[in-house]
């Protein structure tokens, strides 16, 4: 039950080009949005669809994979954790950001 506690599984469609960051030492980082979107009726029996934006990180391998395969509007399933972080902007403004930082990547549609 350890591996559910902070689990998060998204199916949708990347929003923007990844972006790219090499870090000291080599590693990469992938950052980039996919959108969710949920489809329902409301009371009124009309057609709903709500849209929402999730941020996306990931590392290492997957960083490299993403790199190479992915780009907006592609259709992509990721599983992961959820992370909250705290930052300050470069005009010294604290910043607060929650993303889903990937550990499986796989790639959808054509």
């Amino acid at each position: 039950m350890n591996a559910m506690k902070n689990r998060v599984q998204l199916i949708g469609n990347v929003g923007n080009d990844p972006e790219i960051k090499v870090l000291d030492g080599g590693k990469k980082v992938a950052r980039l949005t996919i959108a969710t979107n949920e489809i329902y009726y409301n009371d009124k029996g009309e057609k709903v669809e709500q849209t929402e934006w999730h941020r996306i990180s990931a590392w290492g391998k997957t960083a490299e994979v993403i790199e190479k395969y992915v780009l907006k509007g592609k259709e992509i399933a990721v599983d992961g954790k959820l992370t909250h972080r705290i930052y300050e902007d470069k005009n010294g403004k604290t910043c607060y950001a929650t993303e889903v930082v990937v550990h499986e990547l796989l790639l959808l549609g054509r």
